[in-house]
């Protein structure tokens, strides 16, 4: 999953940054109101968290100007004006949640979730196939009952891949939902995790679940004969 923060104060915007990729989310940063917009624009993010007062522009602009553009990113914004009029306003501007400063970052977390699930409102905090669960809210992994243990990186990627069984996963698809923007294409390092992730999980079971699709990507899950993946 991955998040823009549009947030010009240095320490909340670092903070809320490095708070969600502990929870194994990918995170991008911007300052300003028209780069935050652009970003947005430009790249698919699950969730937009938006400051209201930013130097250039304020968060109303940016979120009705999205809107416009249509971008239905989800945007939680954030204030700290509490007043119930500043929250309709940006709620009418298109904004899909408010969170008032000060604020205990599990509340955000909480909140991001919930936008997360929009859509989704079956889904459970633990993400399963066959024998293999991911407890997103105690960020546990066991394969047979198994435990086993993850980087940030690793967790993120595995949910990316669970949230997506038996289906081709391109790498740039993997670039977009797992790491920020800064991944260079020519880099081997999603095929360096990949391999470590495929380790982890697979190497003591019978049956691999992540396999190489030759140039294409990979694939999640159990396969046929016939499926042209390599599990190697």
């Amino acid at each position: 999953m991955r998040i823009l923060i549009i947030e010009d104060n240095p320490k909340m915007a670092e903070a809320i940054r490095k708070g969600l990729v502990e929870h194994n989310y990918a995170v991008d940063v911007v300052a300003t109101g028209f780069e935050g917009e652009e970003q947005a624009v430009a790249s698919a993010y699950d969730v937009i968290v938006l400051d209201l007062m930013l130097p250039d522009r304020d968060g109303i602009d940016v979120c009705r100007s999205l809107r416009r553009r249509k971008i239905s990113t989800p945007i939680l914004m954030l204030t700290a004006l509490s007043d119930l009029e500043d929250k309709v306003t940006g709620l009418n501007a298109g904004a899909d949640d408010y969170l008032t400063k000060p604020f205990q970052f599990d509340e955000l977390v909480a909140r991001v979730r919930t936008l997360l699930r929009r859509g989704q409102a079956s889904e459970s905090v633990v993400l399963r196939y066959e024998d293999l669960q991911f407890d997103l809210g105690r960020r546990t992994v066991e394969r047979g009952g198994k435990p086993i243990r993850l980087s940030t990186k690793e967790a993120a990627l595995l949910e990316f891949l669970l949230r997506n069984p038996d289906c081709v996963i391109t790498r740039q698809a993997i670039a977009e939902k797992v790491w920020e923007s800064a991944y260079q294409p020519s880099s081997n390092v999603i095929d360096v995790y990949v391999s470590t992730l495929r380790r982890k999980i697979d190497r003591e079971f019978d049956r691999p679940l992540i396999h190489t699709v030759v140039g294409a990507g990979y694939r999640f899950g159990y396969l046929s004969s016939d499926t042209g993946a390599d599990s190697a």
